[in-house]
């Protein structure tokens, strides 16, 4: 076991200024210098120690650059672990960073141990290790504080938003909403020594951006918030490779602008002819984005079965997230992002969009369709078992790797169901599914599904689901009483009510029937709906405790 090492830094005898030169190379030196507007070199290496303190969200794959990186534009690096990581410590030390261990000492001491031993530190800056903080941004929030305009820089990203809180923000502002100034303690900051000379760690306060911040305002220094573009999402987002399944029937008119509008960062399309009659395959074969892998199937096999075509070559090709963009042009790329973030954060294995939240979201929508999508939420939760979910037929969806290798793929329901199919399938092993908010996008497409015959073929394909679920998620794999809950309340509740249009019928006819057989059915009904609202229940606990739904 490695040996533990206490919360104590060593002072090197050189200089500041030495000390400032010697570890900014350089090439970060150029850097600095054409950053900073109005900032001459001898004042870049006129200036005392920098810190650097990476914490919280730690990523092994995006660490080692956002260190590399963030040692350009500071002198010393701290890396503070939320638990005990033997490869993130190790790679930390590899580059050169000081490495605390958060599990040992505690939000509390920390600030306070770094300020003590960095007795000549003159600026702190504060990031995440996950990516979502771009260090090449260090310039943009140490140049007001090193010409002395202002005290700290705050850094409101995009990245930081909280799926669940949007949603609920889009439900009451029906709106989208980036949330800028209204993230009270984003991660990335710079404060400069009014910040840090005279702050003492609160016992009640354990962030360290939300000690400093709070002192800040407090004492009404002054602040400085910035608003970065999306391009810190879209630098994570080129991290990991990216593929986009666009089913295409019969689409001439939309399929070449929906290809044009998928963002740069995808790294494969995956382009599947579903058998057109019209002029698709020719415009899919004049295509010449690079990207594109196009297939066509010479027999029309369904939505769900172009999908699984366009899953089957992600996999083949080691995609490690996949996302379905109709051919229709229907679903808008710069909600992408949204899509893949919470894969990307570890929050869920499927996302999907959701247009039904807000009234204002779903405009352009029919009522009739309005309806059937109502009609299918509530069949589908019951079926799939994510009880949290809603707009299952959205078939704006991003998946990772890991989820579509669990997905026997050739067992995949094929007409305009697969996707309540996916997540009868996926709540079975346990993956974790979250909702998007965003709002309807329709044009000059129209929509292919007849909502009468569709549910009829659909609503009985998520029933034999929902069976196969209870056996192969509670019987197989595990097991749950909730089990015997369902199959007792399917016989009972049909029982109760057959029984009581029996009696019914017998009263119209003036036949005699026993007294106590009316008492008798309402008692067989509504014991049969207890049992049901329990297996719900219990359903509602499991799929909590396994999805890590909130």
């Amino acid at each position: 076991m490695k040996k533990k090492v206490p919360l104590q830094f060593q002072e090197e005898d050189d200089l500041p200024e030495q000390r400032i030169y010697r570890r900014i190379r350089p090439a970060g030196m150029h850097a600095l210098k054409h950053s900073l507007p109005g900032i001459s070199e001898n004042e870049i290496n006129g200036k005392k120690i920098s810190i650097g303190i990476i914490n919280h969200r730690l990523n092994y794959l995006t660490l080692g650059s956002t260190i590399a990186i963030t040692k350009k534009y500071v002198d010393r690096v701290y890396v503070i672990l939320d638990h005990k990581d033997e490869s993130i410590s190790e790679l930390a030390t590899s580059i050169g960073a000081e490495v605390i261990d958060l599990s040992d000492n505690g939000h509390i001491p920390i600030l306070d141990n770094i300020l003590r031993t960095e007795k000549d530190a003159r600026m702190l800056i504060t990031l995440h290790g996950d990516g979502t903080h771009d260090p090449n941004n260090i310039p943009q929030l140490i140049g007001p504080i090193t010409r002395g305009e202002f005290d700290a820089v705050v850094c409101h990203s995009p990245t930081e938003n909280n799926s669940h809180n949007n949603n609920i923000l889009f439900l009451t502002k029906g709106e989208l909403s980036t949330r800028k100034s209204n993230s009270n303690y984003p991660g990335f900051a710079a404060y400069s020594v009014k910040c840090l000379d005279t702050l003492k760690p609160s016992n009640n306060v354990g962030d360290i951006t939300k000690q400093i911040l709070t002192y800040a305002k407090n004492t009404n220094l002054r602040i400085k918030n910035l608003h970065f573009s999306k391009d810190q999402d879209l630098r994570l987002l080129d991290l990991y490779r990216t593929g986009v399944v666009v089913p295409a029937y019969n689409e001439e008119l939309l399929i070449e602008e929906t290809i044009k509008g998928i963002p740069e960062y995808v790294k494969r399309i995956y382009l599947i002819d579903d058998c057109s009659t019209d002029r698709t395959p020719d415009i899919i074969k004049h295509m010449t984005d690079p990207r594109v892998v196009s297939v066509r199937h010479e027999k029309n096999l369904g939505v769900g079965g172009a999908i699984i075509t366009g899953y089957k070559l992600a996999l083949e090709e080691d995609m490690d997230i996949v996302a379905v963009m109709a051919g229709d042009n229907q679903m808008d790329p710069e909600q992408l992002p949204r899509l893949l973030m919470p894969i990307i954060k570890g929050r869920a294995d499927y996302t999907k969009g959701n247009r039904l939240i807000s009234r204002n979201f779903r405009s352009g929508m029919s009522k009739w369709r309005f309806l059937g999508n109502a009609m299918l939420t509530m069949i589908t939760k019951i079926g799939s078992g994510y009880w949290h979910i809603t707009d299952p037929q959205n078939g704006y969806t991003a998946i990772s790797r890991q989820a579509l290798e669990v997905l026997n793929l050739d067992s995949i329901y094929t007409y305009y169901g697969y996707c309540n199919d996916i997540l009868v399938k996926l709540n079975t092993f346990g993956m974790r599914v979250e909702d998007v908010v965003m709002p309807a996008r329709y044009g000059r497409e129209k929509s292919k599904i007849k909502y009468g015959r569709y549910i009829m073929k659909v609503a009985p394909m998520i029933f034999r689901g929902f069976l196969w679920r209870l056996k192969t998620k509670y019987m197989v794999l595990d097991f749950h009483p909730l089990v015997f809950f369902y199959l007792a309340s399917m016989a009972l509740v049909p029982a109760g009510v057959l029984f009581s249009m029996w009696i019914l019928s017998q009263k119209l006819y003036q036949i005699p029937v026993s007294p106590n057989f009316p008492l008798l059915a309402v008692f067989i009904t509504l014991m049969g709906a207890q049992l049901l609202l329990f297996a719900m229940l219990f359903d509602m606990q499991a799929d909590k405790s396994r999805s890590g739904t909130v």
